[in-house]
């Protein structure tokens, strides 16, 4: 993805909670597209290899969600996380993180990943197609600023983390306040 860029349009398959369903799992499906997600509105979007993986829960989701009031005061409406995982799994893990401010999208097939250039094989550590991390900023779906880690191949190595990072974005977001403030 380049700065400028528009979303690509994917309609992504989350499961939500509805009372009205009833029993032991009140949950439903329901389709929510790019537009849903990132139309008219100033957000974060960072992606990640997997739920419940190390670096994924330990800083990258935690960072997005302790930094939330930081990042609204810098015009930042919504913080998305998107892994290539089910719906399933994205709420679970979710919920084992208590994540109350970063909403999770499920791109359980790799559509919108792939749309975007970051899909790659991860077959060394037998995940099959995950996510390259990155992380961008999105104004009325397009892309303000792009936020990919270095390395991007299939089945690297290492997981670099830092270009996606929350203090990175915060960096970002801060000069861009100063300097449109002069």
């Amino acid at each position: 993805m380049q700065v400028g860029a528009k979303v690509p349009n994917v309609v992504f398959k989350t499961r939500v909670r509805d009372e009205a369903v009833g029993g032991p799992n009140p949950f439903r499906w329901q389709d929510m597209t790019s537009a849903d997600y990132f139309k008219g509105k100033r957000v974060i979007l960072f992606s990640l290899p997997g739920a419940f993986t190390p670096t994924c829960s330990t800083y990258q989701l935690p960072g997005f969600e302790e930094n939330f009031a930081k990042f609204q005061e810098l015009g930042v409406e919504n913080i998305y996380c998107m892994s290539v995982n089910d719906s399933f799994v994205m709420n679970k893990w979710a919920e084992a993180q208590g994540v109350n401010n970063v909403d999770v999208i499920p791109d359980g097939s790799g559509e919108f990943t792939r749309k975007v250039g970051m899909l790659v094989r991860k077959d060394n550590l037998g995940f099959g197609l995950r996510s390259w991390r990155y992380a961008a900023i999105i104004n009325d779906g397009v892309v303000e600023a792009w936020f990919e880690e270095p390395g991007l191949e299939d089945n690297h190595g290492e997981d670099p983390y830092g270009e996606s990072s929350p203090e990175n974005l915060l960096k970002y977001l801060e000069a861009a306040n100063v300097e449109s403030a002069a």
